[in-house]
């Protein structure tokens, strides 16, 4: 499956800042959809963050999705990879 990355940094709270991959199928090209699962994925810290708009989130690459990657999009439209300051 090709997937599309979006390159994301998002604002804590605490001024660190959060780096993050949105993977979805490259077929997706709705920005909104893409920020949504974003959106969703940051509903799950523990912690405060800021917001995310097209500003933090971009399109970066496609590339090959790893069968993990593949069976979470499968799953929930779409798959995170936590880059830096995740936890």
């Amino acid at each position: 499956m090709e997937i599309a990355v979006w390159d994301t940094y998002v604002k804590r709270k605490d001024n660190q800042i959060m780096h993050f991959d949105i993977l979805v199928p490259s077929a997706l090209k709705d920005e909104n959809t893409i920020i949504d699962f974003g959106k969703h994925y940051l509903k799950s810290k523990a912690f405060q963050t800021g917001r995310i708009t097209s500003k933090e989130c971009q399109y970066c690459h496609l590339e090959q999705a790893t069968k993990e990657v593949e069976a979470s999009i499968k799953g929930n439209g779409y798959a995170i990879i936590e880059m830096e300051n995740c936890d």
